[in-house]
């Protein structure tokens, strides 16, 4: 949650309320400001008691800035990433008193942990694959807490407007939601539209090995050309990959009015009762 919240805080510093949408500065600026928060991640968030800074520091003005200073909007920083998989699904309900929820699910990995209680059938979560041997909050010990990908988000926007939003995809997750709320509202593009558009992915991902920056084909040519040209190690792949994650939103406008959106990459929803 807290990388993506910095992915949006060091896109925001970056100065680019006129770039064009989906155009080289867009695209670029949150990939690498992707990076940037995905360093600080993985150094310092885990168990909340193990921490050893506060979470809230690393969205303070003095840290954005800091970090967002180092972002070159002309060349890449230099990646990989080494990605945790999972098995996530992200689901959004408002309703007609205007209760806004974003909510996420997962048992990470196909199966789990492969362990099904008898008595219910349920099967449990394996997110204990997380913990680390190693010094830091991560380590594995009594009583403590893993490290894991989820983060419904929800936005209480200037307006009034209300927008809950989500996705399943492990890494990909922060990155599709910077994707869709740059979208949506930074750059007024409609909800359905932000959902559907290309998208991309830096790093890994279940089902995938490589560590490229991931983009769908359906992006302008020239820009695929234009990262590449700044040293992102570039792969296309389909127009509508289930890898980019299964994303969804609903929008309670300051009018009452409710817009939906589904992901045309999942067998997902949107509906009203």
């Amino acid at each position: 949650g807290v990388a993506s919240l910095m992915i949006l805080g060091l896109f925001d510093r970056l100065g680019l309320s006129g770039a064009a949408l989906d155009g080289f500065d867009h695209v670029h600026g949150l990939i690498e400001a992707t990076k940037r928060a995905f360093l600080k991640r993985d150094a310092h968030v885990g168990d909340p008691d193990r921490m050893s800074i506060d979470p809230v520091s690393l969205l303070s003005d003095e840290m954005l800035d800091q970090e967002a200073a180092k972002i070159d909007m002309k060349t890449a920083l230099s990646w990989p990433h080494v990605a945790k998989p999972g098995d996530t699904i992200w689901m959004g309900a408002v309703d007609a008193n205007g209760v806004a929820v974003s909510y996420i699910q997962s048992i990470f990995w196909e199966f789990g942990s492969g362990v099904v209680v008898p008595e219910t059938g349920v099967l449990w979560q394996n997110r204990g694959s997380s913990f680390t041997l190693h010094d830091g909050p991560n380590q594995l010990g009594p009583g403590r807490l893993p490290f894991h990908t989820l983060n419904p988000a929800l936005a209480k926007l200037n307006d009034g407007s209300v927008l809950t939003y989500g996705t399943m995809g492990g890494e990909g997750q922060p990155q599709t939601q910077s994707a869709i709320f740059t979208r949506n509202v930074m750059y007024g593009q409609d909800l359905q539209e932000a959902v559907t558009a290309p998208r991309w992915l830096l790093g890994k991902t279940w089902g995938e090995d490589t560590t490229t920056l991931k983009l769908e084909n359906r992006f302008d040519p020239g820009l695929i050309e234009q990262l590449k040209s700044a040293g992102h190690t570039v792969e296309v792949v389909g127009p509508y990959e289930d890898m980019m994650g299964h994303a969804g939103g609903i929008l309670l406008r300051k009018d009452g009015v409710m817009e939906g959106a589904t992901d045309p990459r999942a067998d997902g929803a949107v509906a009203a009762l």
